[in-house]
């Protein structure tokens, strides 16, 4: 399908066109969901999709600025300003948005004319989807879903990058999480082949039952064209319901049932352990070996065999190509480098679709300094190598690239920046900063290239790298973590992993509890709960968070420095910082007249500065008994509010609940409630003008929504643990897991003890200890000690003997035979919840996380 001319689009989208477009003749190349990306304005339609806490109208006149000329928006909807605001912009009204992007991307696919293999289920899909591109790479050129885009926003994103004149073989992932979903997926995809992974528990509250679930799934195959569904013929309930909706289904089999269409036999698992597999397939068998660690591992190479089989490739070729099979780069990782550099560690996944993504990620980045692409030749594109850096050089203005490092013979010969490039980069950046975009790139672009990565590390020295934010992407001839580990800082055996998808997901399960226009304020405060304050507060401000707020003002003072813009109040701070307050743009939580009279002090010798006064929030002590103004203090404290009204802008009011996580307790906390509302409205009235008001935390969003406000305050939560114990098992994910490595393993025979004071106590029986490289310096609770604790290791757990020392400890791991030094080991996380593992030792999950010291590395994970 050719590019659509814009005017066509009202009768595709059963829309109305509101105003043309200056460009009668522009076409639609590329779908804008995000005012933050619009990196690609010419010929870019932005399609205002509502969700719960957003709504994409309001960024029409900063889209306009940056130069977007398409919009789709709903209908009945009032948009910023007049049609005269947009003298120049095409826009057209839809039922529904996402709809309409949906019905797009369906046109588009309608167009091709080649396979489309869809993968779905419950677990594997985009490690499946992966693999089988690698596999398959040979023979066609794949157009697939980048990382796991398979929701109703990412189905149509990624089925758009279809293109009929190059491509010959579309791979896209499909998932769902409520009744409806699929059948939408299915019309834009409309699959010729399918591959159902597994059937497991995830978004099983969206659904009547486990079965409705399934049947739900599979409606991704019941389209017209549909040829041949691949799936596990053991797995029972998927067995019936192909067999019951009829479906062509291709069904493989480890069980020997001689119904499967390929009957495989293997040894059972051994990790690091090739194993030897004999597919039974049309009456011969096809030999082939591979390493199967874990049961899904098992699961993802079968289907992909399976697809392999049914296309003809012979045994010794499969094998070959599962030889070359290179583990799926899943996650970006955020760490930090030497010199006060900081990486995004995106290898292994080096195609123009996962280039677009990453650079995405590095224009978020809002740390100062320069940003550095080091970058390796692009392979397997499908492209021309003048038209696939070409599309490379485009996408780097955007994401304000200040200096690319290319390393191969391809990039080095074609990625070169004439003066006359810079000087349209050089104009784009200007652009930018008229409009009010956010980014500081650098308008010059420096390059240096390098043959292979060798040459690239033998002149290496880390400090021509410092305060830069580097993205580095290679493909994986390319050996590109020599290069993270030549530029990471110095790793302590003991890493938190902070997975930043799951923070994300677990913000906006609050934010879906929120009423229209209610502000959300997060907590930053002790290192964000332990997992890292920059990495945090920047995502919180990509997702448009409102407020956030630290305990002290030098914790501020550094998210500023790393050029964090949002509004943060500072709860605890004191007069030798009310300076930095001003300097820094931080709004003091004030408490008390103390504070309050000094604060005033600070301000009238400081008049004379060009600076405005902070604002302030006012907190009052409504049952907590620690910290604000009491009921008796208002009259006093509005005296002084209207005496003080050019140095005293108040943002807020605020008070602290004492126990909305306890039930228990209810009638206390509504009586807080009604206090605060109470002194709240005797201040407003003294101020003469309402200020925004917050008394809700994270338990309270939940338990109490009548209580909201004007905003709310999310703190534990954010970081995945349930202080109400109302949530669903789905509702929030862990983001948070520790891990350390075994530093050694003995062999102790029976009678010998372990550790200080010898407190291992000796057992009637040889054992295998091993010995874990963290201690209660790194922040594990010395409690965990003499069995009370356990970790896991190989998903087994293994329970400590012993004291915990400052730098490491003991666990038994006589239960797990292949245990050996250098394997991980899970202290909490998945499989090690922080609700239980408090409860052993008397404490709370927040003890747990922001006792984790900040001498532990902390790796950021994202999809």
């Amino acid at each position: 399908m050719p590019f659509p001319r814009f005017l066509s689009l009202p009768a595709l989208l059963a829309g109305r066109l509101l105003q043309a477009p200056a460009d009668a003749t522009a076409e639609v190349r590329h779908l804008l969901l995000d005012s933050r990306r619009a990196d690609l304005p010419a010929g870019a339609a932005f399609f205002a999709l509502r969700g719960p806490s957003h709504d994409g109208h309001r960024y029409l006149p900063d889209l306009y600025a940056q130069g977007v000329r398409l919009f789709i928006v709903e209908e009945n909807t009032a948009l910023p300003g007049t049609l005269a605001a947009y003298p120049e912009a095409g826009i057209i009204e839809v039922a529904s948005p996402l709809a309409a992007l949906q019905a797009l991307a369906a046109a588009h696919r309608a167009a091709f004319t080649g396979p489309v293999i869809a993968i779905t289920g419950s677990n594997g899909k985009t490690i499946v989807k992966e693999w089988l591109a690698q596999l398959l790479s040979p023979d066609e050129d794949i157009c697939r879903s980048p990382r796991s885009y398979n929701s109703q926003v990412g189905v149509p994103l990624s089925v758009w990058e279809l293109n009929p004149a190059r491509h010959t073989l579309g791979i896209f992932e499909a998932g769902i999480s409520e009744v409806g979903e699929m059948a939408r997926l299915a019309k834009i995809i409309r699959p010729t082949a399918g591959i159902f992974t597994t059937l497991g528990s995830a978004h099983d509250a969206g659904f009547a039952s486990p079965k409705a679930k399934l049947l739900e799934k599979l409606k991704l195959f019941q389209q017209p064209g549909f040829e041949r569904l691949f799936y596990c013929y053991d797995a029972v309930p998927v067995r019936a319901a192909v067999a019951e909706l009829g479906l062509p289904g291709f069904g493989w089999t480890c069980q020997g049932h001689p119904e499967a269409d390929i009957q495989f036999t293997l040894p059972g698992l051994v990790p690091s352990e090739s194993a030897l597999i004999e597919a039974h397939y049309q009456g011969r068998v096809h030999p082939f070996s591979a390493v199967l660690p874990d049961e899904a591992t098992r699961q993802n190479v079968l289907h992909c065999v399976a697809v392999l089989l049914s296309r003809g490739v012979e045994a010794a070729e499969i094998q070959r190509r599962l030889a070359r099979l290179h583990p799926v780069a899943m996650r970006m990782e955020m760490k930090q480098g030497r010199h006060g550099s900081y990486l995004l560690d995106d290898t292994y996944n080096n195609d123009l679709a996962g280039l677009a993504l990453a650079l995405e990620s590095l224009g978020r980045q809002s740390r100062p300094g320069r940003r550095t692409l080091i970058l390796s030749d692009v392979l397997e594109s499908g492209l021309s190598s003048l038209e696939l850096y070409t599309r490379v050089a485009a996408l780097l203005p955007a994401a304000g690239v200040s200096r690319l490092v290319g390393i191969g013979p391809e990039i080095s010969e074609q990625l070169t920046v004439s003066s006359e490039q810079s000087a349209v980069w050089e104009a784009e950046n200007d652009a930018r900063q008229e409009a009010g975009s956010s980014l500081t790139a650098h308008c010059s672009l420096l390059t240096e290239f390098f043959p292979s990565t060798e040459a690239f590390l033998a002149q290496l020295d880390p400090a021509d790298f410092a305060h830069e934010t580097i993205l580095i992407k290679g493909a994986r001839r390319f050996g590109f973590e020599r290069v993270v580990a030549a530029l990471q800082a110095q790793q302590h055996g003991t890493v938190l992993e902070v997975n930043l998808d799951a923070l994300g997901h677990n913000l906006q399960h609050y934010r879906r509890q929120l009423r229209p226009g209610t502000r959300l304020m997060v907590m930053v405060k002790a290192f964000a709960y332990g997992a890292g304050s920059y990495e945090v507060a920047s995502l919180l401000e990509f997702q448009r968070a409102d407020y956030l707020a630290v305990a002290y003002a030098d914790e501020g003072v550094a998210l500023r420095e790393a050029g964090i813009s949002l509004p943060i109040m500072v709860m605890n701070t004191a007069p030798d910082a009310f300076d930095a307050l001003r300097h820094y743009r931080l709004e003091p939580e004030i408490y008390s007249f103390d504070m309050l009279r000094e604060y005033l002090a600070t301000f009238d010798i400081a008049a004379d500065t060009p600076l405005p006064a902070p604002k302030i929030h006012l907190k009052l002590d409504t049952g907590m008994r620690r910290l604000g103004f009491d009921e008796a203090d208002l009259p006093a404290l509005a005296a002084l509010l209207r005496e003080h009204a050019a140095h005293l802008p108040v943002a807020s009011i605020m008070t602290h609940l004492a126990a909305a996580d306890d039930s228990a307790h209810d009638d206390f906390t509504q009586q807080q409630l009604a206090v605060f509302r109470r002194m709240a409205a005797t201040l407003e009235a003294a101020l003469g003008h309402s200020v925004l008001k917050h008394a809700l935390n994270s338990a309270g969003i939940l338990r109490f929504p009548e209580a909201q406000l004007d905003m709310v305050r999310l703190g534990i939560g954010l970081y995945g643990v349930d202080a109400s114990n109302t949530a669903s098992p789905t509702d929030l994910l862990p983001v948070s897991q520790l891990r350390t490595t075994i530093s050694q393993i003995k062999t102790l025979p029976a009678g010998y003890t372990v550790g200080y004071g010898r407190r291992g106590v000796a057992a009637p029986a040889e054992r295998r200890i091993a010995t874990l490289a963290i201690g209660y310096a790194d922040g594990y609770d010395r409690r965990f000690g003499n069995g009370v604790g356990t970790v896991l290791i190989h998903g087994r757990p293994a329970p400590l003997v012993g004291s915990v020392c400052m730098d490491m400890c003991m666990v038994d791991v006589t239960d797990i035979p292949e245990a050996r030094a250098g394997n991980v080991a899970l202290l909490f996380g998945e499989g090690l919840p922080l609700a239980g593992l408090a409860a052993r030792i008397g404490t709370i999950a927040y003890e747990l996380l922001t006792n984790v010291s900040e001498r532990v590395k902390r790796v950021f994970v994202s999809e």
